[in-house]
């Protein structure tokens, strides 16, 4: 199954039926004003130490739902959360052990899912004020880096921050800051603007999630908080099971962009 001609124009309904029916795809530019979230789905036994590690990392894991043990929708997203994401990664003792575009056989009856905010929600702010997004300008799925920057430890869960990168040309670098800084529920402002090293970062063009971007010579990387950290989390703290989006292949709400915009 291809893309449709413009995702960019799609319902969130809409998107959500094509990826039922099986297609994969990064979801960057997709549904145009609809909130995208990340994903992660772990038992109830653990869904309090998750909960109290996103409630101390607020940049990386803004909470913008939690289900009920066991539900498969929630009040922003009111489709199939084990079949209507594009792509999923299943963790057993903190190892990828299946990347899935339906989960529902791998689905339990006691999982709590956490939608967690993504930066795709304000690229359409960035794009309207004539600041690039280069993965979605090259058809690719966002790079992600897992940084030296250690995370607040809340019960078992503790790992690296996550960051995405999109080259922003220096003399836009501002304008970047100041409109994202106004989606603090969606991540915010950048965490870093500028030498990817002093993250722990030594190439660009090896992130751990998604796929490397041109950077051209006039322009500055700028890091934002990324909802792929409690995965880093769950990595690094080895629950017995868990279940994430597939980094870049969003749960895409029925929630508008308008609605984490603040004044």
């Amino acid at each position: 199954m291809t893309a449709p001609i413009d995702p960019s124009a799609l319902s969130p309904g809409q998107a959500r039926a094509l990826f039922r029916a099986g297609l994969r795809a990064p979801t960057a530019g997709w549904c145009r004003g609809w909130t995208q979230a990340n994903l992660i789905a772990v038992p109830r036994e653990h869904a309090y130490d998750l909960l109290l590690f996103a409630q101390r990392n607020p940049k990386p894991c803004p909470v913008l739902d939690v289900t009920e043990p066991g539900g498969t929708s929630a009040s922003l997203f009111s489709g199939d959360l084990r079949t209507d994401l594009p792509g999923y990664v299943v963790y057993e003792d903190g190892e990828p052990v299946a990347e899935v575009g339906d989960a529902t056989g791998h689905w339990r009856d006691d999982l709590v899912s956490f939608l967690i905010g993504c930066s795709f929600t304000f690229e359409a702010a960035l794009l309207d004020a004539g600041v690039p997004v280069r993965h979605v300008e090259q058809g690719r799925n966002v790079p992600m880096y897992r940084t030296n920057r250690m995370c607040r430890r809340a019960g078992e869960f503790g790992g690296p921050l996550v960051v995405s990168m999109r080259p922003v040309p220096a003399a836009r670098v501002a304008d970047a800051v100041r409109i994202t800084a106004r989606y603090p529920s969606v991540h915010g402002a950048p965490v870093h603007v500028g030498d990817p090293v002093e993250l722990g970062i030594d190439d660009l063009g090896r992130p751990d999630y998604g796929e490397p971007v041109d950077v051209h010579v006039d322009e500055v990387p700028v890091f934002w908080a990324c909802g792929v950290t409690p995965q880093a989390a769950v990595a690094a703290s080895r629950p017995k099971f868990a279940i994430g989006h597939a980094p870049g292949h969003m749960a895409i709400t029925d929630a508008r962009d308008s609605r984490y915009l603040v004044p």
